[in-house]
């Protein structure tokens, strides 16, 4: 793993980089690996990690049909918690949130993880109450939680509209202080690097065309670079999920949405916690560089595209300053949209799929960012070892035939998952 002194540091500075040595290699892909990857965002590097890492399986390769991160890591609000009410999801967030706690220790590089809080505002007695059962599941489940009352909220966040004059009266709130956020595409460069290092491959720029499959296993992949044959593939694709397992002729219980951000143009800092209001459908919290990011509910519609319509900038917007109505002469500087999967309980899969050899990641919903170490670690078990992670057990495939769901639509601040 590359370490760089301080005088390192400075010489590169100096020399504009032109002698900086590159994080992780461009290597020429093999014709064959033990395990193919597909998808070089959080998820698929992180779980190319943790195959070395914790099961010793290095001949494997990431294969990115852009660039490391270019999908849906680089497109989140990057927000990391592990504040749900049902036990399959509380626990396994909560091994992810452990993880975060180390992570640029173990990986030897700053995530730049900040856990500045996580505060869910209730702005009716029923919200309030359904915050004080999910609070009082994750203390029981042995997760910080704390119930804020109108008072609490006003010293915690002073710019917020706590006033009798307010569109939407606070009533209270329910703060996880360990939440907050991490910088999204550190968090796959650190992976890169630490995959890199472990002597996993890792091929930019090469797009999976298809699945070959001989009667019931996987036998390879095709790329626009040629056949990879392999025992194993993984997909981790986030919203391509029914698009790459479609090449095998499987349907997943998925749809696709857009779900789009924005950020203002930056300003002192003004907000130290992760806001959400899941009556308003926005959340809010602000950068490191003194941007505010904003972000609401998907765009209704199917969609592969990265980019989305209007009328869901202008109702984060619009209920954004119902909040905060000092932001409102802030000017928006930039939006973007991600691709998202959405299964029909709100929770993701981790799941080997009906043919041998072939194993899927995705379906996140609203929650893939802060999942990433978790998600790399149990779905590396997974892939190693042809068994589901005791933390995802009940995150397979098969709970939508035998109705054994994970129903924790309520866990994010959009109006699909009410």
């Amino acid at each position: 793993m590359i370490k760089y002194s301080g005088l390192a540091l400075a010489r590169n500075a100096l020399t504009k980089h032109q002698n900086w040595p590159a994080a992780w290699r461009n290597p020429a892909q093999k014709s064959r690996y033990d395990v193919v990857i597909i998808g070089g965002g959080g998820h698929g590097l992180a779980t190319a990690y943790y195959l070395a890492r914790n099961h010793g399986i290095t001949n494997t390769v990431v294969l990115e049909k852009g660039w490391l991160g270019g999908g849906n890591t680089g497109r989140n609000t990057a927000i990391v918690r592990s504040n749900y009410l049902l036990e399959p999801n509380a626990h396994f967030y909560e091994h992810s949130l452990k993880l975060w706690e180390g992570l640029s220790r173990e990986l030897n590089f700053n995530t730049m993880f900040s856990q500045r809080g996580m505060l869910n505002i209730a702005h009716s007695n029923s919200e309030l109450t359904a915050l004080m059962r999910r609070g009082n599941a994750m203390r029981l489940n042995g997760i910080d939680a704390e119930l804020l009352s109108r008072a609490d909220l006003m010293r915690e966040v002073p710019l917020l509209d706590t006033s009798s004059q307010a569109r939407y009266p606070v009533l209270g709130g329910l703060l996880q202080p360990r939440g907050g956020t991490a910088r999204h595409d550190a968090v796959a460069w650190g992976y890169a690097r630490a995959a890199d290092g472990a002597g996993v491959d890792i091929v930019q720029n090469c797009e999976v065309t298809g699945i070959r499959r001989q009667q019931d296993r996987v036998t390879g992949v095709e790329t626009n670079r040629g056949f990879i044959a392999a025992d194993k593939v993984a997909i981790c694709v986030a919203g391509n999920s029914s698009v790459l397992a479609g090449m095998t002729g499987l349907r997943l219980p998925i749809e696709s949405h857009v779900l789009q951000a924005l950020v203002s143009e930056p300003v002192k800092p003004v907000l130290d916690n992760v806001v959400v209001s899941g009556a308003l459908h926005v959340y809010i919290n602000q950068s490191d560089k003194g941007e505010l990011v904003l972000g609401g509910d998907i765009d209704g519609f199917n969609s592969y595209a990265q980019r989305g319509g209007p009328h869901i900038l202008d109702h984060v917007i619009e209920s954004c300053l119902a909040l905060f109505p000092t932001l409102s002469r802030l000017r928006m500087m930039r939006s973007w949209g991600g691709i998202i999967d959405m299964t029909m309980d709100g929770s993701p899969i981790i799941s080997k799929l009906p043919i041998g050899g072939l194993y899927l990641n995705g379906g996140w919903c609203y929650g893939g960012f802060k999942a990433t170490p978790a998600a790399g670690w149990c779905f590396a078990h997974t892939v190693a070892t042809d068994q589901p992670h005791p933390l995802t057990a009940h995150h397979s495939l098969e709970r939508f035939s035998s109705g054994r769901l994970i129903d924790e639509r309520g866990a994010g601040s959009s109006p699909w998952l009410h």
